[in-house]
């Protein structure tokens, strides 16, 4: 038996902010980087809680990989105000931050019924979806990635608005991401026909229109297309999970902080490689849904094995045309740092709740070896 919920609501659309006017609210703690301050974005949400006498107040430390540390601030500031609803401006990690802020915040104080709003800026995570936070560990050098029910937000609002300053590198960094949330929600065991329906979409418009975002993100329209693609796969996601790319990208951003859409570019192909088991002899599982998603973007070839091996040369021609580059080095690794690193790595990657529902089953030494390809020579 399958389950399939979409408990939250979704504006979209340029000018869905003001809806933000609509939804019932008294004390409202906003979450944002420092960023969204400094450039007055933040205004554009306290602007509208002003207009209806709503008391506000804004935390803005936000860092990326939101770490334990910033997220028992935002709880001290919680105290403070004690929202009755939290609203989460920014990308993955204002989402991430704000998400783990209200579930803590609701168990310490026993307060109930905390709402939540999540205003993505950046089109990649679909957190604003999800039941899903990563919090970095800064000491132990580690991602943990956390599910619940209750972490899922109330209310989505898509404005392409917020996204159109996105620097390019950001964007397709992010946009990567989409497409790594799209093909591993496509392939997991737990992938039913309503995630399917959600991931093909998405996956069809980021494939599409992400390059010409990155070349003129002043561009609006599709600007919002892959806004929504971004959610859209959060929804793929949520319910279907994901696979060791997540897995590996996880451990490999907690270590050394490459931007997390960045990590899943890099590995996505050589995890595709692996999981339609493009090493070995056998047709594995995963290789007809890969086909099937090759042929749905475009690329078909005579047999299955030659289509997902033309599906791996678009991505990596897609990523050379956006300037994400292909090898550990490229983002500034020390090689020897990084090769010393990968059992550990690969330790905590095998632990990581994505690794589940991986179509291709793994121990260390199979995720060793994916560390090891992100190296020239692959070794």
């Amino acid at each position: 038996m399958g389950n399939f919920q979409m408990a939250t609501k979704i504006f979209e659309g340029k000018g869905a902010i003001d809806e933000l006017k609509t939804i019932p609210m008294h004390r409202v703690l906003v979450i944002c980087d420092p960023f969204m301050e400094k450039s007055h974005k933040v205004e554009l949400v306290t602007d509208r809680l002003a207009e209806n006498d709503e008391k506000y107040l804004v935390f803005a430390e936000v860092v990326p990989d939101p770490t334990i540390d910033v997220v028992a601030k935002g709880i001290i500031e919680a105290l403070r105000i004690k929202p009755d609803m939290l609203i989460a401006l920014g990308g993955g990690s204002a989402m991430d931050t704000a998400k783990a802020v209200r579930h803590i915040y609701s168990a310490i104080s026993g307060a109930e019924n905390i709402g939540m709003i999540c205003i993505p800026t950046t089109s990649g995570t679909g957190s604003e979806v999800t039941s899903f936070v990563v919090i970095t560990d800064p000491k132990a050098q580690t991602k943990y990635a956390l599910v619940d029910p209750s972490l899922i937000p109330d209310y989505a609002i898509l404005d392409s608005t917020f996204t159109v300053s996105v620097p390019a590198g950001i964007t397709a960094d992010t946009g990567m991401d989409v497409l790594t949330h799209t093909l591993e929600a496509y392939v997991s065991t737990a992938a039913s026909d309503f995630t399917d329906a959600c991931a093909e979409k998405a996956m069809k418009i980021v494939w599409e229109n992400l390059e010409n975002v990155v070349k003129d993100g002043q561009n609006e329209e599709l600007r919002g297309k892959v806004h929504n693609a971004s959610c859209l796969a959060g929804i793929a996601f949520n319910e279907a999970s994901l696979g060791i790319c997540h897995s590996l990208a996880h451990a490999l951003g907690g270590k050394f902080h490459i931007p997390h859409g960045k990590a899943n570019a890099l590995l996505l192909p050589h995890v595709i490689l692996y999981n339609a088991g493009l090493d070995v002899s056998e047709d594995l599982p995963a290789l007809e849904k890969y086909e099937k998603a090759a042929r749905m973007l475009g690329i078909q070839a005579g047999t299955k094995r030659v289509t997902v091996h033309g599906l791996i040369a678009n991505i990596h021609r897609k990523m050379q045309r956006m300037n994400i580059p292909k090898y550990i080095t490229d983002c500034g690794v020390n090689e020897e740092e990084y090769l010393a690193a990968i059992p550990e790595m690969a330790q905590k990657a095998l632990a990581d709740r994505c690794t589940a529902t991986n179509p291709r089953p793994v121990d260390e030494k199979a995720l060793e070896e994916l560390y090891k390809s992100l190296c020239r020579g692959g070794s």
